[in-house]
């Protein structure tokens, strides 16, 4: 008798597991259909007329995709350069950001001293300060720096990134063990490069994600950059595609609005489709290295 309770275990077990696949596939597949299809509805409205936008919602493409294109491009508002300028700050951002808060939790959890815990503690409560409180006494500095309309303003502060931080530290507590820097100390490996050959290569899969996150947040940021940034060749794509919503009924045109966020979109699939393959390479290495 144990051997048809066996198999019908075993059956019942099978069909259990195929449930379960099933279920998650099936939710798998509705959560991957509502992701894209907001870019699919993204691009059908690029390809609209302002007129045609007005006969309400539609799944077709139209045919004004190159004249949206060339309206955009060739229009009043220089999105070029503000995708240029977007690029440079959105970069360096990331670079900075990234590298320095790398460097910052590098020696929190290497070195031992007396106010470490405090500094520790110090940078978390920075992390619940909110940028709009700073955000008057930011802009007098900057006045006072005479750093209104630069770059600078926008890129020097990303050096002190305290979630990012938070984000390394984390990650070097459970991938960074001590020993590894002991023995580069006595192969007779300077801090520096032990930090830059050793510790961040361990590093690469949060290097990965955080670079996307600092890139994406400062490629969407239009709070700080609207209040240094007023001269035209100087301003970020956020605040373009803002002064092109914001025109008056005679020159505004939804086709080139959507136009315009497809196009500032695009920069940043590209980034992410790049380096989440060093995120998917990092952890498999970390993986096999365990």
């Amino acid at each position: 008798m144990s051997v048809p309770n066996e198999e019908y275990n075993d059956v019942e077990g099978g069909l259990g597991l195929f449930a379960r696949r099933l279920i998650a596939y099936i939710l798998l597949i509705l959560l991957t259909f509502l992701c894209l299809f907001w870019f699919y509805l993204l691009f059908v409205n690029s390809t609209r007329s302002n007129s045609e936008m007005g006969r309400g919602f539609t799944l077709i493409p139209s045919t004004h995709i190159m004249e949206n294109f060339n309206n955009v491009m060739h229009g009043t508002l220089p999105i070029l350069t503000g995708m240029r300028n977007s690029f440079v700050i959105a970069g360096l951002c990331a670079v900075i950001s990234t590298y320095f808060s790398a460097m910052t939790a590098y020696a929190i959890h290497v070195y031992d001293f007396k106010a470490k815990k405090a500094i520790f503690t110090f940078i978390l409560g920075v992390m619940m300060i909110p940028t709009q409180v700073t955000a008057l006494g930011f802009v007098k500095l900057v006045g006072n720096l005479n750093l209104m309309n630069s770059f600078i303003p926008l890129i020097v502060p990303s050096i002190a990134a305290p979630a990012t931080f938070y984000y390394m530290k984390q990650y070097m507590d459970s991938t960074l063990p001590h020993a590894i820097v002991e023995a580069a100390r006595i192969d007779g490996s300077s801090e520096w490069r032990t930090f830059n050959t050793i510790s961040l290569p361990i590093m690469k899969p949060a290097i990965a994600v955080q670079m996307i996150f600092t890139f994406v947040a400062n490629w969407n940021n239009y709070f700080t950059p609207a209040l240094i940034l007023k001269k035209d060749e100087m301003k970020t794509l956020p605040i373009l595609i803002a002064q092109l919503r914001s025109a008056d009924f005679l020159k505004f045109d939804m086709g080139q609005v959507y136009m315009a966020i497809a196009v500032s979109i695009a920069p940043v699939i590209i980034v992410y489709i790049i380096l989440s393959r060093s995120i998917v390479g990092g952890v498999a290495v970390g993986s096999v290295k365990g």
